[in-house]
This record gives C-alpha cells, sequence and structure tokens, in this order.
C-alpha cells in the first residue's frame, strides 16, 4: 500500500502571539481524533505557526481508509439450523436484517453455548475522497481565546481566513471554508517574500517558504532568534534577559526574526530598574540587557519581522518609542516622591474595594486587624507593630501616577517609595512581598512581615465574599479566591508557618459579624483547595483524606503528616494496622449495647491482658503526641500497637457464647476505635 503525505496551511490575517501555542497543540489532537474516527492509518504529525498561518503536516498517510468489519450476534446455532442443517425462521430472519445470505452465518461458542454470527465487511473508501470533510471538520474545531468572523457568522477564526492550501502530495484537497477555497497557493512574508507561491508537492512546502523568509518550524525558528541575540551580546558586552514568556512571545510575533539592539539615557538607570524593564518587556516586547554582575545596562535588544535596507532606522525607531515611554515613568517617579506613601491614605476612603465590603481603606483596617491577630497567636509580638505599618501602607501605591500608568508596578513601587520616604526596611519589602506568590510555583515571601501580611488580606477577602455571595461557582472566580487560598498555603509551607486556618476564619467572623454558616462554608472551601494542592504535590487521594480529617485546619501539619504516613504505608504494621481499624468499626457497628467498662477478671486469654496493657499505656502517650504534632512518634506508637491487635484478632473469637465475656470483648475494642478516631479514619485507606 502507498503512503502520502498530507499538508494543510491555513493563512490568515495577524493571529495575536498568546493564541498560537494552544492552537497548535489543539489540532494536533483534533488531527488525531478525525483519522481515528475515520480509520485511516498514518505517521507523525506535525503543527507550525507564525503570526500569518497554521499549518498541519501529516506523514504517510495510506491512500485507503482501513476495511471495517462489524460482526453481530444472532440466535443460537441450534435454534438457527435444524438437525439437517436447515435454516429456520430465526436465522433466515437475522440473515435478512443484516443484509447477508443465511449461507453466509458462521458460528461461535460463547459461554458454552453456540450462537449464529453475521459478518459484515465493509470496504475502505479512498482517503482523497474523504479528506475534504475531514479537513473542514479540523478547522471548525480550532477554537481561539477571542474569535471573530467577517463574512459568514457561523465560520469563525481568530483572524480571518485569507487562503488555504491543501494537498496529498502533489494534488489538491478541494473544499471550501468561510468562502475560501482550498489550492496549492500561498504567500511569503509579508513585507520580504512573494505574493504568490505555487507549492507543486507537499513535500517541498518548507523550503518554499523558507526561499522567501519564512520559518514555519516554531522550533528552528527560535534557534536562528536565540542565536541571533546571542551575536548581539558580543557587541553589547552584557547578557541579555531572556525571560521564557517574552521569548515565546516574540517568536510568535515575527515569520523570520531580526534581532537588534538599541540603548537609551544613562540617566534612567536612576529609576527603580523593575519600571524600566517592565516598559522594556511588557510594552514594547524588548529584552533588557544585563552586566556580568547582574546590573541593568542602557541597552535593550528587540526583535523585527524585517531586514529593512537600514536597521540603524528600526533600531532608531524603536529608542525613540522608549525614550518617550522612559520620559514618562521619569516624570511619574519625581513627581510621586514630592508625596510621602502615608500621604496616599486618606485617598484610600474614595476608592470601593467592593459595594458590598466598602472602601480599599475599609480593607485595609479590616487586615490589619486580622494581622495583628496572626502575631499574636504565632508569638511573632516583636514584629507586630512592622506588621501594622505594614499594612496601613499596603495599598497606598495604587494611588501613585507610576502605579496609574503602570498597574504591574504595584507592591514594588510601593516597596520603592516607602524605602525612599524613610519607612523601615522590613516594612518596604512587606508592600512587595504581600502580594507573592503571584502563580503556582512563584516564590514566597522572604520576611514573616509579608508572609503575615499576605495571609491575613486574603483571609479577608474569603470570608467577605462568601458572607456576600461572591463565592466561586464553575469556572467563574471573579475574586480570585480559590487563588487566595493556593497562596495561603503556599506561604505556610514555604515559610514554616503553623497557621490554624479554622480558627483564623473564625476570628475574621467575629471581626466582621459574618454568621457562622458563611464561616463554614469558608472552611469548607479553604479545606476542597487545601486537598487538591496535596493531590497535586503526588499524595494519594485517600491518604490526602485522612491527613485533612486528622489535621485539616492546619495545612503546615497536614503536610508533614503525609509525609510521615507516606513512608510507612506499605509497611506489614501498618498495612495490618489498616485492616484491624477497619474490622474494629465493623464489629461495634453491628454489635449490640455492651458496657465501655472493661473488667479484666473476664480476660480468657495472654493477647486480652496484652492488648489491654498496650492501650492503657499508649492512649496518654498518643494523646500527647497528637497534642505536639509529633506524626514520627505517633508512627512509632501506633507500631507498637499494631502486632497486639493483629494477635488480638488471630486467637480471640469476639462474638463468645457467653454474654458477658462477648460484651469485654467488644469493650476492649471500642477503647481501640477511641484511639483509632484520634488519629483518623484509617479505614480510607482500605480499598
Amino acid at each position: 500500500m502507498a503512503y502520502k503525505n498530507l499538508l494543510l496551511e491555513i493563512g490568515t490575517e495577524e493571529i495575536p502571539s498568546r493564541f498560537l501555542p494552544d492552537a497548535l497543540e489543539t489540532i494536533v489532537s483534533y488531527a488525531e481524533k478525525e483519522f481515528e474516527t475515520a480509520r485511516i492509518k498514518h505517521g507523525r504529525i506535525g503543527a507550525y505557526g507564525t503570526p500569518r498561518r497554521i499549518a498541519l503536516t501529516i506523514r504517510d498517510v495510506q491512500e485507503n481508509q482501513e476495511d471495517k468489519i462489524m460482526t453481530y450476534k444472532g440466535p443460537t446455532w441450534e435454534s438457527a439450523f435444524d438437525a439437517n442443517g436447515n435454516p429456520t425462521k430465526a436465522a433466515i430472519g437475522f440473515a435478512k436484517s443484516k443484509g447477508v445470505n443465511y449461507e453466509e452465518l458462521t458460528h461461535k461458542e460463547v459461554d458454552g453455548v453456540r450462537y449464529a454470527f453475521a459478518v459484515i465487511s465493509e470496504q475502505g473508501n479512498p482517503v482523497q475522497n474523504l479528506l475534504p470533510q475531514i479537513l473542514t471538520n479540523i478547522m471548525g474545531q480550532i477554537v481561539f481565546p477571542k474569535n471573530m468572523y467577517w463574512l459568514d457568522p457561523t465560520i469563525k477564526f481568530a483572524r480571518p481566513i485569507r487562503w488555504i492550501v491543501a494537498l496529498l502530495d502533489k494534488e489538491i484537497v478541494p473544499f471550501t471554508y468561510g468562502g475560501i477555497e482550498s489550492g496549492r497557493t500561498t504567500r511569503g512574508h509579508r513585507f520580504m517574500g512573494s505574493r504568490s507561491i505555487d507549492v507543486a508537492d507537499a513535500s517541498e512546502f518548507m523550503e518554499k517558504l523558507y526561499d522567501n523568509y519564512v520559518i514555519l518550524d516554531q522550533e528552528k525558528r527560535k534557534q536562528k532568534m536565540i542565536s541571533g541575540i546571542t551575536a548581539l551580546e558580543k557587541e553589547i558586552g552584557g547578557k541579555v534577559e531572556l525571560d521564557p514568556e517574552l521569548v515565546d512571545e516574540n517568536l510568535y510575533l515575527v515569520e523570520f526574526p531580526i534581532p537588534f539592539y538599541g540603548s537609551f539615557d544613562k540617566k534612567f538607570l536612576d529609576i527603580p530598574e523593575e519600571v524600566l524593564t517592565i516598559s522594556m518587556k511588557k510594552h514594547q516586547k524588548y529584552f533588557p540587557v544585563r552586566s556580568e554582575n547582574g546590573k541593568l545596562m542602557p541597552f535593550f535588544v528587540g526583535v523585527s519581522n524585517n531586514r529593512a535596507t537600514n536597521m540603524g532606522v528600526v533600531r532608531e525607531g524603536n529608542e525613540r518609542v522608549l525614550r518617550a515611554r522612559l520620559e514618562d515613568a521619569a516624570f511619574f517617579w519625581a513627581e510621586d516622591l514630592k508625596k510621602p506613601l502615608a500621604g496616599c491614605i486618606e485617598g484610600l476612603k474614595s476608592i470601593v474595594y467592593q459595594e458590598k465590603l466598602g472602601s480599599l481603606y475599609d480593607k485595609i483596617k479590616a487586615t490589619q486587624k486580622l494581622a495583628k491577630y496572626l502575631c499574636e497567636k504565632l508569638g511573632f509580638l516583636d514584629e507586630a507593630k512592622l506588621v501594622d505599618r505594614a499594612a496601613l501602607l499596603s495599598k497606598c501605591d495604587l494611588l501613585t501616577n507610576m502605579v496609574y500608568e503602570f498597574p504591574e508596578l504595584q507592591g514594588i513601587m510601593g516597596r520603592e517609595y516607602a524605602l525612599r520616604n524613610g519607612e523601615p526596611e522590613r516594612v518596604a519589602k512587606a508592600i512587595y512581598e504581600q502580594y507573592l506568590p503571584k502563580s503556582a510555583g512563584d516564590t514566597v515571601p522572604s520576611d514573616i512581615i509579608g508572609a503575615i501580611l499576605g495571609i491575613a488580606e486574603r483571609i479577608f477577602v474569603i470570608v467577605n465574599c462568601h458572607k456576600v455571595g461572591l463565592q466561586p461557582t464553575g469556572s467563574q472566580d471573579p475574586y480570585a479566591l480559590r487563588r487566595a487560598a493556593r497562596c495561603i498555603n503556599e506561604i505556610i509551607w514555604g515559610v514554616d508557618l503553623d497557621v490554624d486556618i479554622a480558627d483564623l476564619i473564625s476570628q475574621a467572623g467575629q471581626n466582621f459579624e459574618v454568621p457562622e454558616k458563611i464561616l463554614e462554608q469558608s472552611r469548607s472551601f479553604f479545606e476542597q483547595r487545601l486537598h487538591v494542592q496535596l493531590k497535586e504535590k503526588g499524595y494519594e487521594h485517600d491518604l490526602v483524606t485522612l491527613a485533612i480529617s486528622v489535621v485539616g485546619r492546619k495545612p503546615f501539619q497536614a503536610l508533614h503528616f503525609l509525609n510521615v504516613v507516606n513512608k510507612v504505608k506499605n509497611e506489614e504494621w501498618f498495612v495490618d494496622l489498616v485492616t484491624a481499624a477497619v474490622r474494629v468499626r465493623n464489629i461495634l457497628s453491628k454489635a449490640e449495647e455492651y458496657s465501655k467498662d472493661i473488667a479484666q477478671e473476664l480476660f480468657q486469654k495472654n493477647v486480652e491482658n496484652e492488648l489491654f496493657i498496650e492501650m492503657n499505656e499508649m492512649t496518654p502517650l498518643v494523646e500527647d503526641a497528637l497534642e505536639r504534632y509529633d506524626w514520627d512518634e505517633l508512627m512509632v506508637l501506633l507500631s507498637r500497637l499494631s502486632p497486639r491487635i493483629t494477635a488480638f484478632f488471630d486467637d480471640v473469637m469476639i462474638m463468645d457464647n457467653d454474654l458477658d465475656i462477648r460484651q469485654n470483648r467488644l469493650a476492649l475494642l471500642s477503647r481501640c476505635n477511641s484511639i483509632f478516631k484520634e488519629v483518623g479514619d484509617l479505614g480510607v485507606l482500605k480499598n
């Protein structure tokens, strides 16, 4: 069987760079699904994208789809044919219903009984006949964060489609999509390439594009871009800061990357460097340049999509644009320094945080209360004044000119202005670190001041949003409560803070007059988020459930409990203990009424007395280990109990005919069950 190569290119107006990575990933999955459904064997699928095109290549596509063999079970063979082999009405009717002659029926044994079967073979169609619909289906499934339509409202895409190339080797795959007929004519680079390029064969497509200044393969395009930037580093004498997200953004902004560098006045280096780097990265897509010792240099590197006759003109144009932005930043910096950060506090009273929750000023006063309580509970009394001051100043930079112009600088500018106003360094750092971590896996606060401030504010948001009915629903989470809960846990684990979340939520309820029903919803919400995060760390669902049942109100301890239990979960004594715990619970749930008092004189065997003595010695030790959250000690104690209770079950008949002996043994098991309850429902670990 011969195999061919398939090409689909969707040519468009410039697609936003952030749309392309997901689109390339999904088009591959859609293609795989469509070809599997159509029973078409194929080789490697490749997806490529530039601002003006998305291309799909599929190697070694077979010429015909696989034959389809369908097997239908009918009546028993004995009822289908008589003793002489003649067909009965059952056989004739079954064969007719499946479109075959009764002579074509076969038999097969199922569970010891022979049945009649109809086997129907459907010959595969030529792939060329199927591809128009398949490619149409693939194109119709691609969804972008924002779609638009241009002629036909039923056809949507990220940007208007201008041409379609569809080839199976040399043959055009004919179909129409969005008013565009497929063909073999593509387009080169908008400025440097040809406006019309005929592709004779799918195999020459990439080469034809390269000749017209389009590097279709994003990996090769990236290599060229990085190589060009590396060469510029030697000219500049510095190291380009290659932020991965910015690299990808530039990658999908160009079809043929031409790196260049420019410079700016050294006077701007007096401004906080974050202002400069954000101006470069976020607004102009430039890469900052640093010296060997990590200091920012007055240079930037950009990536052009056009090789101009005189690249000096390109450089000067970009320098001019950046200079204007930096001049604005320098002006805002100078103006903001004329007024102390604390001078913005009064202005926070006029800024609404949320219509049902008051102003930003109300929010920071509430955060102060919770932060003070946290300091007292965690024993950071010496830091309480610094935390209080940091909370008071925490949102003041939102009223500065710089943050108004560059919202990404909130916290950063608060830190810088606080330092220049003579505020304590730890207070200034906390104003910035209150926002950490900004995303999953991001760094956490390095100082306890920022950590406490960040936890307090997020607890305020979680509890009060539940209070006014703004809790997350499905995919909707307008006040980012899920992220707030995640950040609290990340801070707790990253800074080693033994925070009692349930207690802190109760305190928030007391401060803000929140009904207990709402507080319980807040606790449940937080517990659910904790469960998700612990599972993300690789722990089994059942282990996480156990940890939360034991100490879910304290995320720090829950994680440590998990670490310890995870180490012993497969040890023989622990497996036996879980089995025993489940057995104890089941027996007691079915048992009749019995006294909780244990009479030693009723013991019939040594194992009863040994278990009783072990239980008496262990109970206060287990309670003490739990109170101190000494999970290693708890495991040691449980390992002592395990062989005792296992031996008890091996050697003793619980349901003795003597009522007194039976009830005494049930009382002993009840004492065991009390310890099991202390360390959680071990039964959740028994599948």
